[in-house]
């Protein structure tokens, strides 16, 4: 699966240096399921997204839903399993990432981000 860098522009702090990208209707669909958790530096990006379950997950996680000028709109700090994080009509772009990486980041709300996918 190709990865990409995930750079808060605001705070200029890397938020994973190797995220999966989700990108298709399998890679969506599967996400971050069968996993037994994200290691700090990984991520997933799911495009299009506007809405995220964690049915099925064995880990809780930090969410950040991008519009599309790639502004935080919404953000939730460790999304435990078993749980629907609601839909959003702007959200273009879902980030899921390590549980706790919002909070050591100083990731808010109105933050920009950056992915840089390599050649």
């Amino acid at each position: 699966m190709k990865t990409a860098k995930i750079i808060n522009k605001t705070k200029k702090i890397v938020l994973a240096e190797k995220a999966e990208i989700a990108n298709n209707p399998w890679t969506r669909m599967r996400g971050l399921l069968g996993r037994d958790g994200l290691a700090e530096g990984e991520g997933l990006i799911i495009r299009p997204c506007n809405s995220i379950h964690t049915f099925f997950m064995k880990f809780s996680i930090d969410v950040i839903f991008l519009d599309k000028n790639m502004k935080i709109i919404k953000i939730s700090n460790s999304l435990k399993s078993w749980r629907f994080f609601e839909s959003l009509i702007n959200g273009m772009i879902a980030i899921e990432l390590p549980e706790g990486m919002l909070n050591k980041t100083d990731t808010k709300v109105d933050d920009f981000i950056e992915i840089i996918c390599p050649v």
